[in-house]
């Protein structure tokens, strides 16, 4: 009777263990399917900070207009990205991170800022960048804002020298339709000195308000910003590795450290002084 009974058990697992090896070969499981593919290693930044950027390349605006590279240069710090406007997945998420945290800042294009956005594709066109140009500006929520607002589209030569003046990487890559139509990239915003140097690199795609105005400001020699913000960029480092500003404990400690000082001083003085005799 046992052995009748577990006959159908036996048969069950016998029909069902095929179909798990075929999923295993698949699908791996475990530390195997967290592995990146071997083409992302080339897809990374190198920080190349104080770098000089090909100033003298030559791009065409959404409009179609042949234009400099360093047309956009000379005034106020540059806010760069480099995307493609074909893109549906990381390079729409990196617009709408920059979009939203250029108004948190207090800054304002064309006072304080440019924007350049590149594309890294060579067969996006300017009415790409335009489409995607009106959709960054609608973002801003500043129409005022447009005219400082630059999207790019160039040749691959073009192309290259400005992502290796950065140190961006990207790879192409095959779509869902199998067609080699798509880049694999880092997601960064990047900003640049007046003069047309690499200053600062903020990596994900969503950026602290904050760290973008610091950023801005160191890039402009401080030109730009208030007495406050001087004291906040003194209280911060830029982290290059993490690529975001973190509180300086040290510094905070010593400013700590001075202003205890002070306090025991004047405490000892008012202490020290004789107290005034009354007139008998």
């Amino acid at each position: 009777m046992l052995q009748s009974h577990l006959l159908p058990m036996l048969l069950a697992l016998c029909t069902a263990m095929p179909v798990l090896a075929q999923y295993s070969a698949d699908k791996p499981l475990g530390s195997s399917a967290q592995q990146a593919p071997a083409y992302l290693k080339n897809a990374g930044i190198d920080q190349r900070l104080n770098s000089a950027l090909p100033l003298s390349d030559h791009f065409l605006d959404e409009s179609g207009k042949d234009v400099a590279f360093g047309q956009f240069f000379g005034q106020r710090p540059v806010v760069m990205a480099l995307v493609y406007f074909k893109c549906g997945m990381l390079c729409p998420q990196v617009l709408h991170g920059l979009a939203s945290a250029l108004p948190k800042t207090g800054f304002h294009a064309g006072h304080e800022y440019e924007v350049v956005v590149t594309s890294i594709d060579p067969t996006d066109t300017p009415a790409d960048a335009m489409e995607a140009r009106n959709h960054f500006v609608m973002m801003l929520g500043n129409d005022a804002a447009a005219s400082h607002v630059h999207f790019l589209t160039g040749q691959q030569a073009a192309i290259t020298d400005v992502a290796q003046a950065t140190g961006f990487h990207y790879v192409r890559v095959p779509g869902p339709d199998g067609k080699m139509n798509q880049f694999a990239h880092s997601s960064v915003i990047m900003i640049a000195t007046p003069d047309g140097r690499m200053s600062k690199y903020l990596s994900g795609i969503e950026y602290q308000p904050r760290d973008l105005r610091l950023a801005m400001i160191q890039a402009s020699n401080r030109h730009i910003g208030t007495l406050s913000d001087m004291v906040l960029l003194y209280c911060c480092n830029y982290s290059p590795s993490q690529g975001r500003y973190t509180v300086a404990v040290l510094r905070i400690l010593g400013i700590a450290g001075l202003g205890s000082m002070i306090a025991m001083a004047g405490m000892f003085y008012l202490l020290s002084r004789k107290p005034k005799q009354s007139a008998a």
